[in-house]
């Protein structure tokens, strides 16, 4: 490959990974808008359409590493233009499917691409730069998740309450068609590095720092979703606000995720451990301070704008520090680390939903957070200190060397 090439192809490799991590996002989450649509055209109850939300995150969860581990010898390029034929054979099915067993299906089959997908892409953005932007080109494959999040799902939602659910399937679809051209005509053919076997991929889960830089990542953002996944009736129900004004609040959250994340990369390329524990202490604080500003309109605001802000300073860190500890087993301990997010999302969400059933209630879910992100926090201050302490070793071997010599 030559240096003319390198510099002018990473930028639009980036760009199509960014555009497949916006189609991958927005059908994750733009099931949630259409749900009413889905029960009654199907006829099945709304719960049961719920149903779908669990169904894609487990196929995340459990698919991810599998395919990952399965496919660790096929070259990266071809890799990531499979996944999306996935994704879009997924999604294809789902805008046709005649029943609620066929959507789920199809649900599923579009999650398989998910995890192995931001799992081998985060590989690819960072040998498409420079050792000291990899960081940097993780946040910018993550970006499109934040787009998603402000322009697909409520786009996504509109199309889908006007023109039946179906259509917005029809809409995933082609974007996971743009993708693959995208991948096709801009992503290059990168030297495949030695590949381990399915056995040595999985020994990776008896590094302890790697496990604790996954546990890091469930515990960290699994906060972010105790909290965030019943934002709407905290928002309703103890700020006072109308449900009209809720659409655009998420958008100011959307807002203030996407400045997040190309900050968190910035910093994490700076220095990974200090900036990702000071992005931790942030979010922590933000979320105790919920407690409180929830009570009044502008103050909500503004925490739920710092509020995306930090809780997406973390994704590229979290990933990062995954790849950085996970030699020789990269592509699986990434893909652990997207299953670690949607568990996190998964395991939020159920713990908010139990402390409003059978805990202090809804109004305790910002304080119940910060103590889920604190302990968060506490896994990353214990790796940083192994970090240290394996560093000094590694000086007091080098001194004794010298002084034998």
């Amino acid at each position: 490959m030559s240096t003319e090439f390198q510099r002018s192809r990473p930028p639009l490799a980036l760009v199509a990974l960014l555009i497949s991590a916006f189609a991958i996002g927005t059908t994750e989450f733009v099931i949630m808008g259409i749900l009413p649509e889905v029960a009654a055209d199907l006829q099945v109850t709304l719960s049961a359409a719920g149903l779908l939300v669990t169904g894609y995150a487990l196929g995340v969860a459990i698919g991810g590493p599998l395919i990952t581990a399965f496919t660790g010898r096929l070259p990266r390029k071809s890799l990531l233009f499979g996944l999306m034929l996935i994704f879009v054979a997924g999604n294809l099915m789902a805008a046709v499917a005649p029943n609620y067993a066929v959507l789920m299906i199809a649900r599923i089959l579009a999650s398989f691409a998910h995890g192995t997908f931001f799992g081998v892409g985060s590989i690819v953005a960072t040998r498409l730069v420079p050792r000291e932007k990899q960081a940097s080109a993780i946040a910018m494959m993550f970006a499109g998740l934040t787009l998603a999040n402000i322009l697909g799902v409520p786009f996504g939602t509109f199309v889908g309450q006007m023109w039946g659910w179906r259509s917005t399937f029809w809409i995933v679809t082609a974007l996971g068609i743009i993708s693959l051209v995208g991948i096709g005509g801009l992503v290059p053919r990168i030297a495949q590095e030695a590949v381990a076997g399915f056995r040595q991929e999985m020994r990776v889960l008896r590094s302890k720092q790697v496990g604790l830089a996954l546990l890091m990542t469930v515990l960290g953002f699994g906060g972010v979703f105790t909290a965030f996944t019943y934002i709407a009736p905290i928002l309703t129900d103890i700020t006072g606000f109308g449900a009209g004004a809720v659409t655009p609040i998420l958008l100011v959250f959307g807002i203030g995720m996407t400045i997040g994340n190309t900050v968190g990369g910035k910093l994490a390329d700076w220095r990974l451990m200090p900036s990702l524990a000071g992005m931790l202490v942030l979010l922590t604080a933000v979320l105790a301070l919920f407690t409180l500003t929830s009570s009044y309109k502008i103050a909500t605001v503004v925490t739920v704008f710092v509020w995306g802000f930090a809780s997406f300073t973390i994704v590229p860190a979290f990933q990062m520090r995954v790849l950085q500890k996970a030699k020789g087993s990269q592509n699986i301990a990434s893909a652990l680390n997207i299953s670690s997010f949607n568990l996190a999302n998964a395991g939020g969400a159920y713990l908010g939903g139990w402390i409003i059933d059978n805990g202090p209630g809804l109004h305790a879910l910002p304080w119940v957070a910060a103590i889920v992100t604190a302990a968060g926090l506490l896994v990353a201050l214990v790796s940083w200190s192994l970090d240290r302490q394996d560093a000094e070793l590694s000086s007091q071997a080098r001194h004794d060397r010298t002084l034998n010599t």
